[in-house]
């Protein structure tokens, strides 16, 4: 009997031993570093997809003078009278905000190509949407057609829209587990630097000249090209065409080129688990993802992430930006410069945490930054209601804007891709970039639209709106949100299955369950 139950133990002890001797195993197997193919594939993705958001939605600024004058005389010299103000700013802002439109529609799109074409496949598509936009706005000024620079824009929305719906879904799936975090990060650097880049390009020193706009607009062709060179010499998606396409050779092909011989076997063990646990099963629709209950609380969350990605007050530090600096005595010709400021703070951030995900976690990161921003908004409401108080509270103001802006990028500008990518699996994922794209962009343009009546209604008190989000979204992280690091899709999704389960038996009551058991 004492022999048995010393057994037994012994058993016990070896069980719970295994999986920590395996993880340390694993830990000293782990890379330090990504290889060099994954990196300049990641690069290769980045340049032709998110970069050309940021940089399409910084680079219209630079002109808009010039692009006023070019409409004003055009309408001129068509119907001989100038144009209207109201008509001038109802056009003015057509070309700004269609961008929005074009990447809700992008969005749309980019779901049900990345099913069809493939992610890489899909990639390459998307620059014909580059291209096209690139010609119609180059060729506005010479044609006298100002229309064109709407079509243009709302092209670039499009591509912008296609890119940030595939670009995550390709990075995520290329990385391996280890460098997931880093590799997802990926999205949020090229954003930032894209949006540096358009500041930089718009200089008057450089391509900022009133005659100079149209070339300005047209710099767009120049990622779309970089992409069609560089990202052909890299594979697609090993986990789309092992679990998409069946296409065992292919796979095991991409992964020996992105990862190396030796990293390569743990990855395709772990895609064959996930192929096993989606035996049967095709890839989602939007609407069926909403209809699912085994879902329910990953896709909460994203919805969550998303909204509040655009409604955390973000946008309305930028809003101010210019009126704080104006505000410290900076001379409105040295604004852009101090501008580019924020554009390089955001970048330094995004690459900081890109270098820190995988150590301290995602959880850590984008609770603390919801933490920063909270804590940013009451003292920007602070400094704002004191502004005439002293010389230097306007020099404070500036610091909260550098603070918010870090804080943003540590956390919340990063992370909250990487969890739409990690909370799904190989079916669902797509449409749930679908779904998260689509409340980015509705809330981005719901915003851009009632942020100026905030603004004028609660003056300085309207980032007390920005600190209950902010707030609120730390709570919610800390309490729902489980610690992704480390972890593959199918552990990620057991956990959250687990929880949904523990939800359905709290609803359905004790009858449920015995009748069940």
């Amino acid at each position: 009997m004492g022999q048995n139950i010393s057994d037994k133990m012994s058993k016990d002890f070896a069980d719970e031993c295994q999986p920590l001797l395996i993880k340390g195993i694993n830990e000293k197997k782990r890379p330090k570093l990504p290889s060099t193919s994954l990196v300049l594939a990641a690069c290769a993705a980045c340049i032709g997809g998110t970069f050309q958001y940021g940089y399409n939605v910084s680079v219209i600024n630079a002109p808009t003078t010039y692009v006023q004058n070019f409409i004003n005389q055009t309408w001129s010299d068509r119907y001989q009278t100038d144009i209207s103000a109201n008509v001038l700013t109802l056009l003015w802002s057509s070309i700004v905000s269609i961008f929005t439109i074009g990447g809700l529609i992008g969005v749309t799109v980019g779901s049900t190509l990345s099913v069809k074409l493939g992610r890489k496949g899909t990639l390459l598509v998307n620059n014909i949407f580059a291209l096209m936009a690139a010609l119609l706005m180059g060729l506005s000024y010479p044609t006298g057609l100002f229309e064109l620079l709407v079509i243009g824009r709302l092209l670039t929305g499009m591509n912008a829209g296609i890119g940030l719906c595939v670009q995550p879904l390709y990075l995520g799936e290329i990385a391996p587990t280890a460098f997931r975090g880093a590799m997802g990060m990926g999205t949020s650097i090229s954003i930032t630097f894209g949006i540096l880049t358009g500041q930089v390009i718009g200089l008057k020193e450089l391509l900022g000249k009133e005659e100079y706009w149209p070339f300005l607009l047209s710099t767009t062709c120049i990622p779309a090209i970089l992409q069609l060179l560089i990202l052909p010499w890299f594979p697609e998606s090993p986990r789309y065409l092992l679990i998409d396409k069946g296409d065992y050779a292919g796979c095991k092909k991409a992964l020996k080129q992105l990862h190396g011989p030796a990293g390569c076997d743990g990855e395709l063990e772990d895609i064959e688990k996930e192929k096993n646990n989606l035996v049967d099963m095709q890839a989602k629709k939007p609407w069926e993802l909403f209809t699912d209950r085994s879902f329910r609380w990953q896709l909460f969350t994203v919805i969550l992430l998303n909204t509040a990605q655009q409604l955390n007050g973000i946008n309305a530090i930028y809003f101010y930006a210019d009126y704080l600096f104006k505000q410290s005595g900076i001379p409105t010709d040295k604004i852009p410069y101090v501008t580019i400021g924020t554009g390089a703070c955001e970048c330094l951030t995004a690459l900081t945490c890109g270098m820190l995900i995988d150590r301290l976690g995602r959880k850590v990161l984008i609770t603390g930054g919801y933490t920063l921003m909270s804590i940013c908004c009451i003292l920007f409401t602070l400094t704002l209601s004191f502004q005439n108080a002293s010389p230097v509270i306007p020099y404070l103001s500036i610091a909260c804007v550098f603070a918010f802006i870090l804080s943003f990028g540590l956390g919340p500008g990063g992370v909250t891709n990487i969890l739409t990518t990690e909370l799904f699996t190989q079916t669902t994922r797509p449409a749930a970039y679908m779904i998260s794209g689509s409340l980015n962009w509705l809330s981005f343009f719901f915003i851009s639209l009632v942020f100026p009546f905030i603004v004028l209604g609660l003056q300085q008190y309207c980032f007390l709106v920005f600190l209950a989000v902010c707030s609120l979204m730390a709570i919610y992280i800390v309490i729902v949100i489980p610690e992704t690091k480390d972890k593959t899709f199918v552990e990620i999704q057991n956990e959250f299955q687990s929880s949904n389960n523990r939800k359905v038996c709290n609803d359905e009551g004790p009858t449920h369950l015995l009748t069940s058991m």
